[in-house]
């Protein structure tokens, strides 16, 4: 009997040992590395060129600190204002640490410094080895003022911990001069014992900032000047951390200290920062994966992380915001900053809304309300995309919103000059977007990216016929679906690229197609660049080639003819030939050769660009380009599943062969999605779907609300 009890208590520890083990290995935020996209990238064989002296290239632009998914609070630190993130990995001096980030030169806001001894200039040097960080974390030791600083952080609101070595005159920095995108005025004021709040103008935000201690003193110099800045200085007498907790709000600071309240009040550091690895772990467990290396699933979850850092949240907590036109409203949902539409419409839109439709539905309502106000929903920087991210959530099930009044307003951005399409009225006489005739022009000639700009209203006119066709408005789908072909009217048959066209319709000369232009006939592309983007219509862009053999010719030889190191572009780097991954503008070209049935050509480029552009550099922390709020990362994330948006606007996904052996994803609807590779090879010889034999290389979304199973056959 004994004998018998001792077997069963081994037999039973065994089990809770093996059920602790499966447990630990489900945490997935280990896998995420922060830095990852902070280092620069600096070798001219995969830049293209060599990088002239003073330049830094614009790959990653990524924040190491701590952030919610979606959150108005991104707390991480400054080693350089003005830069895309605020933190740049080579740099060793920490300037403050600012509680809003996006990698794009601009937020920034509210630095703040533990000081001690700081003496004439502000700033304290730094070491990586005393530096670490990870989903919802922050932690480095200043070296100049001996404190550690960990940082943490919930939707609306930052926790600051430090702790000063020297305990006596310590105090705290608030730089309000400074943020990336200019300070326009500033103010802040004590209010209680241990308390300060106030404003920064530019992104106009309030504040309100609690210590757990006495203020001896608030200092101010050159109130509301860039050059000024204001010192707490904390009574002598405690001897533990110094916390300082702050909210944040886009509205009053009123709603900055409610919004701190609510979201820490009384809660410790600890707290806090696993409620914020707890909400990491959720979001990161939908997708988990069997097989690949170590280094692939670290690439896979810090890029997933990535993925879910922008648009972020603007509206407080008691649901107050303000809109395009700065009045202040209340609304039922969560109001967001626009979407990085030029970039994230391709993949990672979709990405947000397999995983959180609740933040997509409300992005949507966010610009709908932008619509509402202004007359046009918000585009960013180039083309109309957000007619496919909302046509592309609203295909898939994301319907929860007014779809024909914000399809009435897609409209009038389709069609009414002077709002968010700069030239439709000569698109939709013409056919397309004429450049003028410029002598001699150079990379940054500003002029009217026609090609570009015709290629994609084209894909957004298709983008927007899809709503129509759900709705059953069959005019507009006719119109559109006529003027989706427009991309036909910017190819040159003599050249065989895309190329630039006089207001008389006339070709531009001279032409070169490998010389890339930041905004002259094409958007940060040159032709070989832009001349495979037809995402919604590749059988008639094939036919333009002459059929699939004069396509794969002209394909190949997009990877293959050699980027000329003279021409030098910023953000144009990263070159597989004449294909470049370090922008967005040709990131669907490597998928194209499935169109004309060779998908094993597409895999060898996709594996190169998985394998080798992704985590290089000396440290492993460099990326080939801007991560543009996600976008690259969330290439990176489908890609390397085995599955890729390539019309975000269809219900479907092109699949390749992914990374890893199998991937579960757990579905939004609570289904599971399981996706199995069972072989080692890279070349697909069949795909089955529930068993059954797929027809083609795409599966339907359907799959994604009712679950399933995808085999990759490979050989």
């Amino acid at each position: 009997m004994k004998l018998l009890t001792k077997s069963l208590t081994i037999l039973l520890m065994g089990v809770i040992v093996s059920l602790h083990q499966s447990h630990a290995q489900t945490k997935l935020t280990p896998y995420v590395n922060t830095f990852i996209g902070t280092a620069p990238l600096t070798d001219p064989k995969i830049l293209g060129y060599e990088l002239p002296e003073g330049w830094r290239s614009w790959a990653g632009l990524t924040f190491p600190g701590s952030s919610l998914p979606n959150a108005m609070v991104q707390l991480s630190p400054v080693t350089e204002f003005g830069s895309g993130a605020g933190y740049e990995y080579e740099d060793d001096t920490i300037y403050g640490f600012a509680h809003t980030n996006k990698g794009h030169w601009n937020l920034c806001n509210i630095p703040i410094l533990p000081l001690s001894n700081p003496g004439d200039k502000f700033g304290s040097k730094f070491s990586h080895k005393n530096e670490s960080a990870a989903p919802g974390f922050y932690q480095v030791y200043l070296d100049d003022y001996q404190v550690n600083v960990k940082l943490t952080s919930t939707l609306r609101a930052g926790f600051h911990q430090y702790e000063y070595k020297n305990n006596h005159d310590r105090q705290i920095l608030f730089l309000l001069g400074k943020a990336n995108s200019g300070v326009s005025t500033w103010n802040i004021e004590q209010v209680g014992s241990s308390a300060v709040q106030g404003f920064q103008g530019g992104e106009n935000i309030y504040f309100y900032a609690t210590i757990n201690g006495k203020i001896d003193k608030l200092n101010q110099t050159d109130v509301g000047k860039r050059s000024g800045y204001a010192i707490i200085h904390l009574a002598d007498g405690n001897t533990g951390p110094v916390e300082l907790r702050i909210g944040l709000s886009f509205v009053s600071t009123t709603n900055a200290k409610e919004n701190l309240e609510k979201e820490i009040g009384n809660k410790t550091f600890v707290q806090i920062r696993n409620e914020a690895t707890a909400k990491w772990e959720s979001l990161l467990s939908n997708i988990q994966v069997k097989g690949g290396t170590e280094k692939q699933k670290q690439m896979l979850y810090s890029c997933l992380y990535r993925s879910f850092l922008w648009p972020a949240l603007r509206s407080d907590i008691n649901g107050e915001f303000k809109d395009a036109k700065h009045n202040v409203v209340k609304g039922n949902f969560n109001y967001y900053t626009d979407p990085s539409l030029w970039d994230t419409y391709r993949n990672k839109d979709v990405l947000l809304g397999l995983i959180t439709p609740k933040v997509t539905l409300d992005v949507i309502k966010s610009m709908k309300d932008v619509g509402d106000k202004t007359g046009f929903i918000p585009t960013f920087f180039h083309g109309d995309h957000g007619a496919s991210s909302i046509a592309g959530a609203y295909l898939r099930g994301i319907d929860d919103f007014d779809i024909k009044g914000t399809y009435q307003i897609l409209l009038r951005n389709a069609n009414v000059d002077g709002g968010a399409r700069p030239f439709v009225k000569e698109y939709i006489e013409k056919g397309y977007i004429s450049d003028p005739d410029i002598k001699n022009p150079h990379v940054e000639t500003k002029a009217r990216a026609g090609v570009s700009k015709t290629l994609e209203y084209a894909y957004d006119d298709y983008s927007l016929a899809q709503i129509a066709k759900k709705l059953g408005d069959s005019s507009n789908y006719r119109i559109l679906m006529a003027r989706s072909k427009n991309y036909k009217n910017m190819f040159d048959p003599g050249t065989r690229f895309m190329r630039g066209r006089l207001e008389n319709g006339d070709w531009i000369k001279p032409f070169n197609p490998q010389y890339p232009y930041y905004e002259y006939m094409y958007r940060e592309a040159n032709a070989w660049q832009d001349s495979f983007y037809a995402p919604h219509d590749m059988k008639g862009l094939i036919e333009l080639y002459g059929g699939a053999k004069g396509f794969e010719s002209k394909l190949d030889s997009l990877f293959t003819v050699p980027w000329n190191p003279k021409y030098v572009a910023r953000n144009v780097e990263t070159m597989i030939g004449q294909y470049c991954q370090g922008n967005q503008p040709d990131h669907e070209a490597p998928f194209a050769y499935t169109f004309i049935g060779k998908p094993e050509k597409s895999q060898k480029i996709i594996d190169k660009i998985l394998n080798e552009l992704y985590g290089i550099g000396d440290d492993g922390l460099a990326l080939s380009g801007m991560d543009d709020a996600g976008e690259m990362s969330a290439w990176y994330v489908f890609s390397s599943l085995g599955l890729y948006t390539f019309s975000a606007t269809d219900p479907e996904y092109l699949v390749t062969a992914p990374l890893f052996d199998e991937i579960k994803w757990k579905t939004s609807t609570g289904k599971l999605l399981t996706i199995s590779k069972p072989g080692k090879g890279r070349g697909i010889t069949n795909i089955k779907v529930n068993g059954k034999a797929n027809n083609g290389y795409f599966i339907s979304h359907d799959l994604f609300k009712n679950g399933g199973k995808v085999e990759i056959v490979t050989q």
